[in-house]
């Protein structure tokens, strides 16, 4: 009875591993696949701002990610996330996009895709896959606001 008991416990272990692993692989794929047809960033137009305007760190100064306005008022910051898949695991879409607010136009966007967890559960953090790596809100903005010369 134990060694019948070892291979049940065995079995299901490697089938839950395995089915956790091929739903990871398959959203990784994905992942892979969206970022190649429409991943990354694209700028349209720099804009170049007097040094003032930037930190020590080269980022400009006056973003402010949790206001109303994160980029004052004369450019709209837009933000969006958008799920394919959610619960364990989830799977995304992230959008962001600079717009200037005199005359509509769209400076540059980046979008970026995601996946989280389909781990084995345990006390471990989950795992998870971006791409392309660096896609985010402050890439975008040091690619578009640049110091001017």
């Amino acid at each position: 009875m134990n060694r019948a008991w070892m291979l049940i416990v065995a079995v299901t272990a490697f089938l839950s591993i395995s089915g956790c692993e091929r739903e990871k692989d398959r959203l990784d794929a994905e992942v892979r696949r969206l970022c190649a047809y429409d991943g990354g960033i694209k700028v349209y137009e720099q804009v170049a701002l007097p040094a003032d305007k930037f930190d020590r760190y080269g980022s400009i100064s006056f973003y402010r990610r949790m206001s109303k306005e994160p980029l004052g008022s004369e450019y709209r910051f837009e933000s969006k996330t958008d799920y394919y898949q959610k619960g364990n695991p989830e799977m995304w879409r992230n959008y962001y996009g600079v717009i200037r607010r005199s005359d509509g136009k769209i400076l540059g966007e980046a979008i970026s895709y995601g996946r989280r967890g389909g781990d084995l559960p345990g006390p471990w953090h989950e795992s998870s896959f971006r791409c392309p790596e660096h896609a985010g809100d402050a890439s975008l903005l040091k690619q578009i606001f640049v110091k001017a010369k």
